[in-house]
């Protein structure tokens, strides 16, 4: 059911210097009515978002159980997440609730998305317990949302927002940033966010000669110069909310490459990539009535990309002056139909069109239609909850050669049709309560195309590439407590959160991409069969300890994940490439006053950098520790928050991908003024 209601909100200091109860302007909700997640999410946002040590979108998604993180090496080097060893394709991005596409390889860089202007991060295994999305949301085995600001306002009499911000520290970084925000008039308002990032990309490290931790290099060609703009329209209509957004990201960055370990320092990678990024979204949500709404979203997006690598300066490298240009069209429409207070339905249809371009030889020029249509339920009764949902993909490719060896320039891939269920359950076997032990579990089935790249890049490119089927199924529980109306005056525990998985997923024709000769060359190929077993398991708490405010977050997982293509091969059953056995996260936070401080560790064991587990392919475990404190000093009309962080505060030196070595101990410093 779809429901409007009325937000009342005390804002405290310092981000307003009055400290009596303000009232707030109505603000209207649109959405549907649920009592309890079915699906396994873990969030930050809001503050808890803020206090964190961390840069990216990419550093926030470290802290979440059954997650790994690929990073190629300090800001400016590629970060991919891949959520329980299912791939990095198999984990759909959405910003703002319309997914983040990328044809060519499927990978979306996390690194290119700032913060500044992010107000949460959440994480679904699954899909998302809400029916009333896009197709496209339930053609994902996980799916990442970042949600970015959306303007408030304090009071009828103010009418702008502004947030300046500054950041500093190693690496050469200067970091400023710019978000205005403006009510238009009662019911729109327009949002424009700047960023500009600058850094060497240059630090230290530790490397191995074969006789050991002996010589101490610099990482070199890691700079970045990136400028991120957004501008935002955002309006309520009666029982409803539309929101319009351009994004325009351009950035020139050196890939740092691989360092050589019986020569380090010998060769200074050159390696060179030139981004821009644009797209439109708009969508709108409206209620018509009690019974129905739609949800109607649409994006045009367009991509260039420029790679340079010449072994006249890198002679470990071989020639590439690459430009691709990729082009988008998305339109998506659902219905939402509630006959009744226990049951809902939804029907969305999509439909996507991509198109790729390069100065390849013999390039294909290949173009996808793909169709998205799913019919969904959800039903609500007492203490159980239960969603189903069957997933209609249609894809087919139109690619043109230009050789006149072919007869016939234009052809087309056989359409492929594929039809994927999913069925999602929670019961409450003691309380429907809010906070009471719910017993949760999911099946799904999803099926992954070959990326553009994987079939058709010249000389790497497989055409007999097989598509990826995933089966899914997890089991598992959540919990939580919060105090009564807890004083400000009473030391102890204010409320707890605990929620633990355990999930086996079986893939078909696991696809891999591996780096080759350089970072942006692929070789792909398939592992026929893989089964992953694995414990996702988190834990939430805050205290009031005297005057001082404490929050506790701690993350694990535990992840099996065994290639089993080759009964016959003397490796069969292996660890999966880079995906450790234990992995885990912890968060300390403490607030007194206007002060906060902050601790973060995080912690990956040991793996394997191949599927042949020996031990010339071992991997070290490490870990890393962050510290920040910050200020916020409440000025009349502008607050000033003044942040130092402290990362990797006891110098690790580690690697999260072979041969690319991270930062050690570095720091940085912020300062924004909110007015």
């Amino acid at each position: 059911m779809a429901i409007s209601l009325p937000m009342f909100s005390q804002t405290p200091a310092p981000y307003s210097s009055l400290d009596s109860l303000q009232r707030l302007d109505e603000v209207v909700v649109t959405a549907e009515r649920t009592r309890r997640t079915v699906i396994p999410v873990q969030q930050l946002g809001g503050e808890a978002l803020r206090k964190l040590s961390v840069l990216s979108v990419a550093d926030a998604l470290r802290y979440f159980a059954g997650v790994q993180i690929k990073d190629y090496g300090g800001i400016g080097g590629l970060k991919t997440v891949n959520v329980r060893s299912l791939g990095t394709n198999h984990t759909g991005v959405f910003y703002d609730g319309v997914e983040l596409g990328n044809a060519q390889n499927g990978v979306i860089d996390l690194g290119r998305f700032s913060l500044d202007n992010m107000e949460s991060v959440s994480l679904y295994n699954g899909q998302k317990s809400n029916i009333f999305q896009p197709a496209k949301d339930f053609a994902s085995a996980s799916a990442v949302y970042l949600q970015a600001r959306v303007p408030r306002f304090d009071g009828k009499g103010k009418r702008d927002n502004w947030n300046i911000g500054f950041k500093a520290g190693s690496l050469d970084t200067y970091n400023p940033s710019l978000l205005w925000e403006h009510r238009l008039s009662e019911n729109v308002s327009s949002q424009l966010s700047a960023e500009y990032m600058a850094t060497s990309g240059r630090y230290p490290f530790r490397y191995a000669k074969r006789d050991g931790y002996d010589t101490t290099e610099v990482r070199r060609n890691g700079d970045v110069h990136a400028l991120r703009m957004e501008a935002g329209l955002f309006g309520t209509t009666r029982g409803g909310e539309w929101r319009a957004k351009a994004y325009l990201y351009n950035s020139e960055r050196g890939y740092p490459g691989a360092a050589v370990r019986e020569e380090p320092g010998m060769f200074s990678h050159q390696d060179r990539q030139w981004d821009t990024d644009f797209f439109l979204q708009a969508s709108l949500r409206q209620r018509f009535t009690d019974r129905y709404s739609l949800l109607v979203s649409a994006k045009g997006a367009s991509a260039y990309l420029h790679y340079l690598s010449d072994p006249r300066l890198d002679v470990t490298t071989m020639y590439v002056d690459n430009h691709y240009r990729q082009a988008e069209g998305y339109l998506s429409a659902a219905h939402l139909y509630t006959p009744t207070e226990w049951l809902s339905l939804s029907l969305a249809s999509d439909v996507q069109y991509n198109h790729l371009d390069a100065d390849l030889v013999n390039f294909v020029t290949p173009r996808r239609l793909t169709m998205f249509t799913a019919l969904s339920s959800s039903f609500v009764w007492d203490r159980l909850s239960a969603q189903t949902s069957v997933l209609h993909t249609y894809v087919t490719d139109f690619t043109s050669s230009p050789s006149p060896l072919t007869p016939d320039p234009t052809s087309s891939r056989a359409g492929k049709s594929v039809f994927t269920p999913t069925a999602c359950v929670s019961y409450k076997p003691f309380s429907a309560d809010e906070n009471a032990l719910a017993l949760r579990g999911f099946c799904k089935r999803i099926f992954r195309m070959p990326t553009f790249n994987d079939l058709y890049y010249t000389f790497i490119g497989n055409k007999s590439l097989r598509p990826e089927y995933t089966t899914q199924y997890d089991l598992g529980f959540v919990w939580g407590w919060t105090a009564e109306t807890p004083s400000d005056a009473v030391t102890g525990l204010r409320s707890v959160h605990v929620q633990a998985d355990g999930y086996y997923n079986k893939v078909k024709d696991k696809i891999v991409a591996v780096p080759a000769s350089n970072q942006f060359r692929w070789t792909m190929m398939n592992f026929g069969l893989c089964y992953i077993y694995g414990v996702d398991a988190s834990l939430k708490a805050s205290w009031r300890v005297g005057k001082v405010d404490v929050g506790t977050h701690v993350a694990y997982t535990y992840n099996l994940a065994m290639d089993h293509t080759d009964a016959s091969s003397p490796y069969y059953g292996g660890q999966l490439p880079y995906i450790p056995w234990h992995s885990g996260s912890a968060i300390l936070t403490a607030a007194y006053g206007g002060w906060t401080a902050n601790y973060s560790f995080i912690y990956t064991g040991e793996r394997y950098e191949t599927s042949a587990n020996i031990r010339e392919n071992y991997a070290q475990p490490w870990y890393t520790s962050d510290l920040s404190l910050s200020r916020d000093v409440a000025m009349r009309s502008l607050v000033v928050r003044v942040t130092a962080e402290v990362n990797n505060v006891f110098n690790q030196q580690y690697e999260v991908v072979q041969c690319y070595p991270m930062p050690g101990t570095n720091w940085r410093l912020k300062l924004n003024v909110v007015i």
